[in-house]
């Protein structure tokens, strides 16, 4: 029997795999079809003419188109001959550039391929993956990139491939064909940013192909119960689980000073001093002190607007009038540490401690609540918790505390306009002295105020009141209507619900200036950084510094050392000439287009699609009733008046909306049609002939 003749190729490196020697220029032949290189040598079959080696095809590609093997799947059948001849079309195409015959030849041998895990879905983050599939490539495997290690020459590789590439004695990109810096042969570095970028990409896919996140229901304030509650997925009976119940006031989360009557729709008396509830959440229910569990409520940079005395440190001292109250902090509360009362650490003026800090500068009023656990006092309540009035903080200091630790203090002083629960005085608190407070003595880090406080005692009206401008509030208020409620959250939802694509974008940032990457570069220490800013970062600075000895002759020159703004590597070399990553900077670019797009697609959705005025389908039931009822003439005029109206009112609230304020619709009119202040009173009485229409039919 006679033996079989194989062909083999040239590999990657240009060596025949037959012969293993590396032919020239001449001794070199390409495939009309795969483009693959063979050694002329070594073919059993070689071309007979120079005309034939224009469209020579490889012996693989020969096989093929001489022995088409069909496929059949679901009663359709093709033959590689077919996609021989298909692939030649595309090659023999002059009108085609390289890219675009590249792109037919993927889609051509996509076609047939079945059901794809890559599939394209344009309307959602589901084709994010199919997107980095294309760009992210390794050019060794072909794969999606997996522990990406980049060069300095601007090319990524899996560190699997990278590292067989490198054993194998090779020092030179595989693309490009530089020089790969010794160090990085030796020991490669991961790119976190695009692993980052792969795995959310990933993630993106997975949460496609399992569906839209489930929805849990939110329960609005006029739907809450009156009282604690707990829902089905708690875990726990109680209150260990249990959501607050509805809340009554109408001020919002940050509300400095009491609780007026004007916040109180239901009982109309505002928040008396004396009153007393059962737990914190009924506390939280009416407005007083909003935190669960913490005893202060603030914002470092905000103020604080209330504290509780629950007797959490051994510091606190209670005087009635005035007391000292210790910051939070200090104690390890990490794990199921949550109830630790050992202090392990010194407190600092942060967080919550910096909103009380603020609060004593900007002389602002405190709401003061005292609880049943605070045994060390006389003036706590036996049981329950106990709203005692406004109160101020008039020092602040540092010193070690009883378990050795430093502890922040704070000086409180009663100044409400109702009596303290604990006196039979029939008026409120007046200007008194402060206190003498030895341990200031050994305090650090004291602060007082300096300028007049934002509340304080008006003589001439006597009461306390705001003597200066209360600060404004950054949370909305509960104004109890729940259509307003659902715009407001559906709005907020929006604004957080950022699309992954946007996520992704944010990930590719540069360590210097914190925005998203251009011409992104990426060092050997797999740091990433735009172009402008790392040579902006050793602008002025030469690779080389010269040296003499004292002036008398020349050294030999030092090179400079220039360390990555991340790390201490240093990069001088790389800076020298750096290439930009093309395939990270496509990425980015494919992924703001992409956003781009579905910003006009969404601006557009939301411009066709307007809220219509109540006014619409009330007139439009208004027609249909009068047609049926023969009425559809003698109402029609109302019908148009009710329509300018509309279109007036639609005017007005576009003014409004260019500026912020408490203008009202009848000024902004006013000022631009230079309308007689006495004509809104004429217009308000034709706005209420809509309504009157209305009724009559």
């Amino acid at each position: 029997m006679a033996q079989q003749v194989y062909d083999l190729p040239c590999d990657a490196e240009g060596i025949c795999m037959a012969c293993k020697n590396k032919p020239t220029a001449e001794e070199s032949l390409t495939c009309k079809t795969c483009a693959t290189p063979w050694h002329v040598t070594c073919l059993s079959v070689r071309p007979s003419s120079l005309a034939d080696t224009l469209q020579w095809n490889c012996p693989d590609c020969s096989l093929l188109s001489a022995n088409p093997v069909p496929f059949s799947d679901a009663g359709e059948s093709s033959s590689s001959g077919g996609l021989i001849a298909a692939i030649c079309a595309i090659e023999s195409d002059s009108s085609l550039t390289d890219r675009e015959k590249a792109k037919r030849r993927q889609q051509l041998l996509c076609k047939d391929a079945g059901p794809s895990d890559h599939k394209e879905v344009t309307n959602g983050d589901n084709n994010l993956f199919s997107i980095l599939d294309g760009l992210l490539n390794c050019s060794f495997c072909m794969q999606l990139l997996e522990r990406p290690v980049s060069t300095p020459c601007g090319h990524n590789f899996c560190l699997k491939c990278f590292t067989k590439w490198i054993g194998r004695g090779k020092r030179n990109c595989v693309n490009c064909r530089k020089q790969i810096p010794p160090k990085m042969a030796r020991l490669p570095l991961i790119n976190s940013t695009l692993v980052t970028v792969i795995r959310m990409a990933k993630m993106a896919k997975a949460n496609a192909a399992v569906g839209p996140s489930r929805d849990y229901p939110v329960i609005r304030n006029e739907d809450r119960p009156d009282k604690a509650f707990s829902t089905e997925r708690s875990v726990k009976s109680g209150n260990a689980n249990a959501a607050s119940g509805k809340i009554f006031v109408t001020t919002p989360m940050d509300h400095f000073g009491p609780i007026l009557a004007e916040n109180d729709p239901k009982r109309n008396q505002g928040v008396l001093v004396g009153e007393t509830w059962a737990s914190r959440l009924e506390c939280r229910q009416w407005g007083v002190h909003n935190p669960h569990i913490s005893g202060i409520a603030g914002q470092s940079k905000h103020g604080a607007q209330s504290v509780t005395l629950s007797g959490g440190y051994e510091d606190d001292e209670d005087h009635g009038e005035w007391f000292l109250y210790t910051g939070s902090g200090g104690r390890d509360l990490s794990g199921n540490k949550r109830t630790n009362k050992e202090h392990s650490f010194d407190q600092q003026f942060e967080n919550s401690n910096e909103a009380l800090r603020l609060s004593c500068r900007m002389g602002y009023p405190v709401r003061v609540v005292r609880s049943h656990k605070e045994k060390r006092s006389s003036y706590a309540p036996k049981d329950r918790l106990r709203y005692d009035g406004i109160y101020r903080v008039e020092k602040c200091w540092r010193k070690t505390g009883i378990k050795g630790f430093k502890v922040c203090r704070y000086l409180f002083v009663r100044c409400d306009n109702d009596p303290a629960p604990w006196t039979s005085d029939v008026h409120g608190d007046r200007p008194r002295p402060l206190p003498v407070i030895e341990e200031l003595n050994v305090a650090i880090d004291i602060t007082e105020r300096k300028g007049s406080p934002s509340w304080d005692y008006d003589e001439e009206k006597g009461c306390w009141m705001w003597k200066k401008p209360p600060p404004c509030s950054r949370k909305r208020a509960n104004s109890g209507h729940s259509e307003e409620g659902k715009r407001t959250k559906k709005v907020k939802r929006q604004s957080q619900n950022k699309s992954v694509k946007e996520k992704l974008l944010k990930e590719c940032s540069c360590y210097i200036c914190k925005k998203v990457m251009t011409s992104p570069l990426t060092t050997p220490c797999a740091h990433n950084f735009c172009k402008s800013c790392l040579e902006g970062a050793f602008d002025g600075q030469s690779f080389v510094r010269q040296r003499t000895c004292e002036g008398r002759r020349t050294l030999r020159a030092q090179k400079n050392i220039m360390k990555c703004p991340s790390c201490s590597n240093d990069i001088a070399e790389f800076l020298q000439n750096p290439q930009v990553n093309r395939e990270l900077m496509e990425v980015i670019e494919s992924l703001q287009r992409e956003i781009a797009k579905e910003n006009k697609e969404s601006k557009e959705e939301t411009d066709g699609i307007h809220e219509k005025p109540k006014g619409v389908y009330l007139s439009n039931e208004i027609a249909e009733e009068a047609k049926e009822n023969n009425l559809k003439g003698p109402i029609e005029s109302e019908i148009q008046l009710t329509e300018k109206m509309k279109k007036t009112s639609g005017k007005c609230t576009q003014k409004r909306g260019k500026k912020k304020g408490r203008t009202s619709c009848k000024q902004l009119d006013d000022g631009k049609n230079g309308v007689d202040p006495s004509e809104p009173e004429k217009a308000a009485g034709e706005e209420l002939q809509d309504p009157i229409a209305e009724s009559r039919v």
